[in-house]
Order: structure tokens, then sequence, then C-alpha cells
């Protein structure tokens, strides 16, 4: 997973497919780099995601949560459209989240 950090905008490119042990994985990864880099907002970026099940939508949970414990917000970008589905399914549109 790549990030990039600028303005306050900490932006992680996910890839591949979300199941449990990937999640895992990210939520190690970007836990470790919000606490280093403290950003403003915590950007999650699903373009080079190809596959999720419900861990994917744990991720984004904890992440919303996290950002908003520390003052932050989180943004979901580039949703492909099944991943879109699963989301809206799940009640994460109601979060505000879903750009």
């Amino acid at each position: 997973m790549k990030t990039t950090l600028e303005d306050g905008v900490l932006t992680a490119y996910l890839e591949g497919e979300i199941d449990h042990d990937a999640a895992v994985n990210m939520r190690r990864q970007l836990d470790a780099s919000v606490q280093t880099v403290k950003p403003r907002v915590l950007c999650l970026d699903f373009a080079g995601v190809g596959f999720m099940d419900s861990s994917g939508v744990g991720l984004v949970m904890g992440r919303y949560r996290m950002m908003k414990l520390l003052g932050g917000s989180l943004y979901v970008v580039r949703v492909p459209e099944r991943i879109y589905r699963i989301f809206a399914m799940s009640g994460l549109e109601g979060l505000g989240v879903l750009r």
C-alpha cells in the first residue's frame, strides 16, 4: 500500500483484495501512519481494490472512529461500483465519508 501526505491529508492507495488477512495488514499500516503523521484527513483510495468482503467495511469503520477520536476526518474515494454497493448496504453512506 502506497501513501502520500500533502497539506495535512494522508492518502492511502489500497490495492488488490481486502479479505480478513489483508485487512489486518492494512489496519496495522494505516494505524502506524496515522499515529506518526497525525493527519487532518485520512483519505482511503479504493481505485485499486478488485474484491472486498465485510472485512473492508470493518477497516473503514475502525479508521473512521480513530480519525474522529483524533479530531480529524475520513474520506473514502474512487470506489468501484461493486464495492460501493457493499458500503451502501452496510450503512457507510450515512456517515458522509464516501466521496
